[in-house]
């Protein structure tokens, strides 16, 4: 079987792609800067890479044409624009996470019958202020910002074309990756994850959020296993809409910074707390979570806070 991966460059999709090659699988991996990966060996027959915008439709046709002798195919859609990037420039997240996710899903489709394609959403379709009794499968869908609106969409679409029987479709809302690069762009909730970075550093931060905030978080070592799970898993565990929200972990600030310095022998005296209120609201003040339908899918989060700091540690070290 071949896996596509889009976005591949990226944070998750780079270490995607490792985990597919390391069990054997063929990876078309593609993205617009694949920098990231070329660790890896090149001349890997498993592996072939393909750099590429997403928003050119004539290339993207012409990469699906040149895929019609290679059989079946499964889908990754990881390629986005991000939320404060997404924010600053809506006509660009139009292109990228709406027009060019749609051509992508036409393209999967005719490729072959019921394609299997994973997407990655998002918790901002939930939208904020989070309901404060908390979030489950019947939450109302209510995004604010553009990233999360065009998402939401994306799901809707997948849904449809899964009930048409036109595609083959899962996605998965992700809650907070940690821990990315230092100082990723384009995302405001980047703190979550600096904070490793300055704790292992023995530097200073401040943090944008206070030490009470709650945070969905969920590692990227995990992350990418529950990928890998929704590529085979049984669709008709799935509700009816074929999608999730991934079960994270939910721990406040605090006991993040805790279970870090812990880790790596570091002082939180390092840390200072000025909350932002916006940020907080949008990215701190997440209530308790419940997700019965992807726990029944057989999607996991990292255990607790101690065994999701050292995954995210083992990743960076």
């Amino acid at each position: 079987m071949t896996i596509l991966i889009t976005g591949a460059g990226g944070f998750v999709g780079a270490e995607l792609v490792r985990q597919l090659l390391s069990r054997g699988d063929k990876v078309i991996a593609i993205d617009r800067n694949l920098s990231s990966i070329t660790d890896l060996d090149q001349d890997n027959a498993n592996l072939n890479c393909v750099e590429i915008d997403l928003t050119n439709e004539k290339s993207m046709f012409d990469l699906f044409a040149s895929l019609s002798d290679q059989g079946s195919i499964k889908v990754v859609h990881l390629a986005a624009v991000p939320g404060g990037a997404a924010e600053g420039n809506p006509d660009l997240s139009f292109d990228l996470n709406l027009a060019a996710s749609l051509n992508l899903i036409k393209l999967a489709s005719a490729h072959n019958n019921k394609t299997r394609f994973v997407f990655s959403s998002t918790i901002a379709v939930f939208g904020d202020p989070l309901p404060v009794q908390g979030v489950d499968d019947q939450t109302p869908l209510r995004p604010k910002l553009v990233y999360g609106m065009h998402k939401l969409m994306m799901e809707v679409a997948l849904a449809t074309m899964t009930r048409r029987q036109e595609i083959d479709a899962v996605s998965v809302r992700l809650p907070g990756i940690i821990a990315r690069p230092a100082g990723a762009i384009g995302m405001k909730s980047a703190f979550m994850s600096d904070i490793f970075y300055a704790l292992k550093q023995g530097d200073e931060m401040t943090i944008p959020v206070s030490e009470k905030a709650q945070l969905w978080v969920m590692s990227i070592r995990q992350c990418v296993q529950n990928l890998l799970h929704a590529l085979e898993v049984d669709g008709e565990k799935m509700p009816e809409t074929r999608v999730v929200t991934l079960p994270a972990l939910r721990v406040s600030m605090g006991d993040l910074a805790q279970a870090c310095a812990k880790y790596c022998g570091a002082d939180t005296s390092l840390l200072t707390y000025d909350p932002d209120v916006k940020l907080e609201q949008a990215f701190g003040a997440h209530p308790p979570l419940s997700t019965k339908a992807a726990d029944a899918s057989g999607f996991l989060h990292d255990g607790d806070v101690n065994n999701l700091v050292k995954n995210a540690y083992q990743m960076i070290d």
